[in-house]
């Protein structure tokens, strides 16, 4: 058996903040460390523990794995994958939903969010993401149990690695929250998900 954990980084917007479309041009860190801790906290109550830890080369995506394997106990070095960096917004990046829904409408939003259907003008390759994840979900060996550590925007592709991405997004939000937690395990020659957007930071 093989397991993928996949986690969304946690907020970068304190409470009252208007957040914005933050996309892979714009590297904020973490404005606090409940939700990337909680991450570690879950896997480690549940016994999903991380043979290798990947993140995102961003402060976001870097600080919640580190954050997260703190909580782990988990001392070996963290590796950054390019792979895994957010999605470029275009026009829209660092915008509030507002002026984003005022650009490319609501519908726009909800099929994005839906079937992750890219808006006009965002710079997002859905083919090239689908195969990100195949590849790297490929890579991992028998008996490991691999977190990747990445955006709501990358994150979204991941269930391309199990038999059917439209059933799948039939059947799930796709857009994981903040400190949201996905685990993927690898039997009979498929890829199941085990847990899908688990809020993590509310079960520790």
């Amino acid at each position: 058996m093989k397991t993928l954990i996949i986690a969304r980084h946690g907020n970068t917007f304190r409470p009252g903040e208007t957040p914005t479309r933050v996309g892979a041009k714009t590297d904020l860190p973490l404005v606090e460390e409940e939700r990337a801790r909680g991450i570690g906290k879950y896997l480690k109550k549940n016994g999903y523990i991380p043979t290798k830890i990947y993140a995102a080369p961003l402060k976001r995506t870097m600080e919640t794995a580190r954050l997260a394997a703190e909580e782990l106990g988990f001392n070996d070095a963290i590796v950054p994958l390019t792979d895994f960096t957010e999605i470029d917004y275009g026009p829209d990046e660092n915008k509030t939903e507002d002026e984003v829904v005022a650009r490319i409408g609501q519908d726009a939003i909800d099929l994005w969010n839906a079937k992750a259907i890219v808006p006009d003008g965002w710079k997002v390759d859905p083919d090239k993401l689908a195969k990100v994840w195949k590849n790297f979900a490929a890579l991992i060996k028998d008996g490991e149990t691999v977190l990747a550590v990445s955006s709501n925007g990358v994150i979204r592709f991941a269930p391309h690695i199990t038999a059917d991405y439209d059933a799948f997004c039939a059947g799930h939000d796709i857009k994981v929250a903040t400190g949201g937690v996905c685990v993927f395990v690898f039997e009979n020659g498929v890829w199941t998900a085990e847990e899908w957007n688990v809020k993590a930071f509310k079960f520790v």
